[in-house]
């Protein structure tokens, strides 16, 4: 259990999150300022969602700097979940916003209003969409870094979404937040010039309507995703024949009797019964079960490994047939 300063803890923060953070403050300010001046109502909710995005990822960026601090003596398995309760507390903040613009866009629905500041309006929205659209093609780069993607099919977009699923908690937050986000300048700006040059002031508050269910839509799948992961759920498919491969790669591990790999946060926790080859002394069995170990441990993604071992009974336990056809588990060799 290493001590860990907070320079080191800082870098080791998503990236993601940060980039968001900042240049959502920027556009929150930009938006207040162009709200204040026009009265535009789908401006103020698109203000709102800056707000709550500026929020939200400052949130996630700190807590995935404490998630990264080494396990101490009181808490032995780290802070890994801490990164679900930062966003958590962001999915809370999305909720309630998103419910303020819903209140709002219903009002002017029921009673619309002109709105005007046209050029400053387009030049701020016009902002909004070149920087989130930058932090959102920076999420979707990240998204593929994090899944080790090695896969060529497709672009950028159809390989973030695809793994998607295997991004950290933080960057899938960024990736749908921004997503919103984008969504919500290209309708705002779709009401601001319809509403400019047309009597059709109504779509001023439709549209304030539809940012806050685009809000409450993030903040469900979020709010879901992240309940999963307080509790602690199993890692993916491929994180598993991973971990067996890696397993089963050492000549003298005959089997897995059985194996669970649980995430916490963005770390792994690997517990597994080993089946070694029968006639071992203590000792060469006690070689065999920390070789394996540290090789788990290997993978910076792997936080903590239990390894329990015994002799083994001929029967195969672990199904290793459709992983080897995948390439992911080889049998051991037979002499």
């Amino acid at each position: 259990m290493e001590d860990q300063s907070w320079k080191e803890l800082w870098k080791k923060g998503n990236k993601s999150s940060l980039a968001a953070a900042s240049g959502n403050l920027v556009i929150t300010i930009a938006k207040a300022f162009g709200a204040y001046f026009s009265g535009s109502g789908a401006m103020l909710a698109t203000t709102l969602h800056s707000l709550a995005d500026t929020v939200n990822q400052g949130f996630v960026f700190v807590g995935s700097v404490l998630a990264e601090k080494a396990p101490t003596k009181r808490f032995p398995t780290g802070f890994g979940r801490v990164i679900n309760i930062f966003v958590m507390i962001a999915v809370l903040i999305i909720t309630v916003l998103g419910y303020e613009s819903i209140k709002e866009g219903w009002h002017l629905i029921q009673h619309p209003k002109s709105s005007g500041g046209f050029w400053l309006n387009m030049g701020i929205l016009l902002l909004n969409i070149i920087i989130d659209g930058a932090i959102l093609v920076k999420a979707m780069k990240e998204i593929v870094k994090e899944a080790e993607a090695t896969d060529s099919e497709g672009g950028l977009v159809s390989k973030s979404l695809r793994h998607l699923s295997d991004a950290t908690p933080p960057t899938r937050l960024v990736f749908f937040e921004d997503v919103v986000a984008v969504m919500g300048a290209i309708l705002a700006t779709i009401a601001v010039v319809v509403t400019t040059f047309t009597n059709f002031a109504i779509l001023d508050g439709v549209v304030t309507l539809l940012i806050g269910v685009l809000m409450l839509i993030v903040a469900f799948r979020l709010g879901f995703e992240n309940m999963i992961g307080l509790i602690g759920v199993s890692a993916p498919k491929k994180v598993e024949k991973e971990v067996a491969h890696n397993i089963m790669n050492h000549p003298r591990v005959e089997d897995i009797r059985t194996m669970r790999v649980v995430k916490e946060g963005r770390a792994y926790h690997v517990e597994a019964l080993l089946e070694l080859e029968v006639g071992l002394s203590l000792a060469e069995a006690d070689d065999i079960k920390f070789a394996v170990w540290h090789q788990l441990l290997e993978n910076k993604d792997i936080s903590d490994v239990t390894l329990g071992i015994i002799e083994s009974d001929d029967q195969k336990n672990w199904d290793g047939e459709k992983e080897e056809e995948k390439g992911y588990w080889k049998p051991p060799k037979q002499d």
